[in-house]
């Protein structure tokens, strides 16, 4: 069980990092339309993994409350969200699009790059923490083939999402091995995330559904907040928009097939 969490919680981590090293083979940055569809296919992947991975479990989970089963999905997706909500208005980072948001600080371009990868992570490693954690305590609803699911599909979503990081750090004067560190650093979040969340699985059982939710929420902020605006704008909206029917197929179809 601890070999098979730990892998879990290091699958994610794997794909963020795997997606940074594209910095060390690829002589040319990531175009706008390449882009964009990585946004797009990273967005369906987290709206099918909150839904069918953390929303529907949640309901399950809180069906001895009758018709007021809904009560614990709505209150954590709703915590979620302003959870990310004020680390996005605290923290200072910068989008692709090299917009700052969040307070005025010396930081430089390169770290609020990474601190704005960094906070996309965070609800994922706490969905992946959440579901080995529920698995731990022996919730019938959710089993380790679903936890893995979860992480696999996030890992996949991280794949491209490192290469997006590694990439304009280095058309941005930093040196290929630099970006590349700093690429797989904006994912160490997500194992972090997760340990902490078993760690303090004694605390968390009880409330299970709203964590879950919880996670559920804080990633659909993400969706709302960054991607879409990202796959939306300007050209190439439509190759965007099928990446995330693409992304939302194959998320939903790991959770059914192998949850």
């Amino acid at each position: 069980m601890i070999t098979s969490t730990i892998l879990g919680l290091l699958i994610p981590f794997i794909g963020t990092s795997l997606g940074a090293a594209c910095v060390l083979f690829m002589k040319n940055e990531l175009s706008v339309k390449t882009t964009k569809m990585l946004s797009g296919f990273a967005a369906g992947v987290m709206i099918a993994a909150s839904v069918w991975s953390l929303l529907i479990p949640a309901l399950e989970q809180s069906q001895s409350l009758g018709k007021m089963q809904f009560v614990p999905a709505v209150a954590g997706f709703m915590l979620g969200m302003f959870f990310l909500l004020i680390l996005d208005t605290i923290t200072p980072h910068m989008h692709l699009d090299n917009s700052v948001e969040g307070p005025k600080s010396n930081l430089s371009r390169q770290t609020m790059m990474v601190l704005a990868v960094t906070l996309h992570n965070i609800p994922e490693g706490m969905a992946v923490g959440v579901l080995y954690a529920s698995w731990i305590s022996g919730n019938t609803t959710i089993t380790r083939a679903a936890a893995l699911s979860l992480a696999i599909g996030i890992a996949i979503q991280n794949f491209p999402e490192g290469a997006i990081i590694s990439m304009p750090l280095h058309s941005t004067g930093s040196s290929k091995l630099r970006a590349f560190v700093y690429g797989v650093l904006s994912g160490i979040v997500e194992p972090i995330a997760g340990i902490l969340t078993i760690l303090a699985i004694g605390i968390i059982e009880p409330v299970m559904p709203y964590l879950l939710s919880f996670a559920a929420g804080a990633m659909i902020y993400v969706v709302i907040e960054e991607l879409v605006p990202e796959m939306s704008e300007g050209g190439h909206s439509n190759r965007a928009t099928i990446a995330f029917m693409v992304g939302f197929c194959l998320m939903m179809t790991l959770d059914v097939m192998l949850g």
